[in-house]
Order: C-alpha cells, then structure tokens, then sequence
C-alpha cells in the first residue's frame, strides 16, 4: 500500500513523503461559455451549415421535415429523439402557423432545449460525509482523466477530496491516478496489484479518519458485455455500502462522445447492472457527434452531471442544458 498526501490537517503523517505541488497552469484566456462554443465547433459545424441550407428559405412542407429528420440523424440524436424533435417542431407550425422556414429553426433550438433539461440534474455531495463517487465506464473513455479533472472541481468549491485506485487490471491506470493526485496535492490510495474492493474500502476508511469531503473511486474499464467483469464491479459497488452504508453516493459512468449511439448502449447497460446516478461526458470537442445527448435525454435520462470539452483541469463542468443548446446553435 502507498499513498501521496496533499498538505493537510487531514493527512499529517510523517511518514510518508510529501508530493511537490502541482504546476500552476496558464490562467484560461476564455470564460466557460466560450470554451463551451469553441469545444462544441465540430458539431456545430456540420449541424448549422446543414440547418442553414435547409431553412434558408423556400416553403414548409414535407420534403422540408424529411430533410430536418436527415440532419437530426446525422447529429447523432437517434431515432426516438428525432421522431419527438420533429413532432414537436411540426405541431407548433401547425399552432403557430408559421410559413417561413426561418422560423422553424427557433422552434427546433427550443425543442432541444426542452429535450434534454431533464439532464440537467446537478450533483449534490452535501448529503453526506464522505460523500462516496464510483467511476465506471469502458477503456478509453476518459475515466482516470475526469477523475482528475472532477478533483480539482471539488477542491475549488473548497472539497477536499480523496482517490482510490481500484483499477488493479492495469498498471498505467494505476500510475495515471497517481500522476494526477500528485498534481492536484491529494491522497491516493493505491496497490500493487490486489483487489480492488479492497482499495475502495480502504479508502473510505481512510477517509473517515481524516475527515475528508469526497472519495472518488476509480474501477477497471470494461466491456457491458463482459459479464465476469461486470459482476467484479458489482463487488466492489457491495464492499463500498459495506465501509459505508449509505454509499457509493453517486455511480457515474464516463462516456466517450465519440462513441455516438454506442454510448446511448452502455448507458442501458451499465444502469441495468449498477443503478448508474449520473452520466459525464468527455472529449465533445473531438467529434462531431454532439447530438448523441439528446439520444440519452430519450432513451435513458439517467442526469448528465458533466461535460468535458477541453484538455485543461476546469474544462469539466455542470451540464446546462441551455448553455449546451445556445452553443450548439450559436453559429455566429
């Protein structure tokens, strides 16, 4: 067992060494809205040049709505969305009696809008102490790094935060959470091998005994359909509630944007099997395939806590959902 310790009231001990602290990074030159836009270029991109073609002008007519059913497909928004997107838009011409294909694009963005706020379901960690995170989702999707990035989150609204390297399959994964403990100046507490529902309960009792805010665990990355695996991250989530009752607080499952409807699948498939709370998705700014959120609103409005779009720690933030849409079809 081997730790890294932030200097603390919460980890005085002399025995082990102290980490030096992180680099101090460039100040961001652009506020979060921006960042937002610029992250969302690809999928705006290829979303407003369709859009502005299609209500360019013209009339409102069939061959208009089978073109509008194209581009939400193209988006990435899914067969279900796009169905309830076009009925709503469809309705409220009839209603409003709207002619002007221009008018409709308001109406779409609206729409949208209405779509995915149920997502919009901000974590609450002020329920209990410690509050308990367990990070799942399948490799490459950017777990360890949103761990990073979801630690220097809370350390800004003043949390202090713990880390628990439960991904024993894989030696990087192990070294990257270390890396990113060391930068944000936290505890990490790690095997050489093992199992790795022993980390997380060593944890949480590492935690109770230093009073700390929120333990976030990290697991190994796996395959919905890897079914022996799944049942491995069931043990953890049951040794989890056995150091601390009321936990694992918050299940959240990282995504890969660019994984498009493959997503909206492990979202079935990881909610079926752990009860997923919450949802973050990584990397928006590297695809084009931004629309895949309004794929989850529909099939599974399991609450999106974050989005990542960017490479710096605080480009994870709350989803907003009119922030999202706003940035989404802002094209000036």
């Amino acid at each position: 067992m081997f730790s890294f310790f932030k200097k603390d009231k919460s980890a005085a001990d002399p025995a082990v060494s102290q980490p030096e602290a992180p680099a101090t990074e460039e100040a961001p030159k652009l506020g979060w809205a921006a960042r937002l836009k610029q992250g969302l270029t690809k999928t705006r991109q290829q979303f407003t040049k369709q859009l502005a073609g299609l209500f360019g002008g013209g009339q409102i007519d069939e061959d208009l709505y089978e073109e509008l059913e194209t581009v939400l497909l193209t988006a990435d928004m899914g067969v279900d969305a796009t169905q309830t997107l076009l009925k709503t838009v469809r309705d409220r011409a009839t209603l409003r009696e709207l002619k002007d294909p221009r008018a409709l694009k308001q109406e779409l963005q609206e729409a949208l809008t209405e779509l995915v706020l149920p997502l919009e379901r901000p974590l609450d960690i002020s329920t209990h102490h410690p509050y308990v995170i367990m990070m799942v989702g399948v490799n490459g999707a950017g777990k360890t790094t949103s761990i990073g990035k979801l630690t220097h989150y809370f350390q800004s609204q003043g949390k202090s935060v713990l880390l628990a390297a439960g991904d024993t399959f894989r030696a990087a994964a192990r070294e990257q959470l270390m890396a990113w403990g060391e930068r944000n100046g936290v505890t990490v507490i790690a095997q050489d091998g093992g199992d790795p529902a022993a980390v997380a309960f060593d944890a949480i009792n590492a935690a109770k005994a230093r009073n700390i805010d929120v333990v976030l665990v990290d697991t190994a990355g796996r395959l919905p359909t890897q079914l022996h695996l799944m049942e491995e991250i069931k043990k953890v989530k049951r040794v989890v509630t056995k150091a601390e009752g009321s936990a694992p607080h918050e299940v959240l499952l990282v995504l890969d944007a660019n994984t498009g409807q493959n997503a909206v699948a492990q979202v079935k498939a990881f909610d079926d099997a752990l009860g997923v709370t919450g949802l973050i998705l990584t990397k928006l700014d590297g695809t084009a395939k931004g629309g895949v959120i309004a794929a989850i609103a529909r099939s599974r409005p399991v609450p999106l806590r974050f989005i990542g779009v960017g490479e710096q720690r605080d480009d994870l933030r709350p989803f907003v959902a009119a922030d999202f849409i706003n940035a989404l079809f802002d094209d000036e």
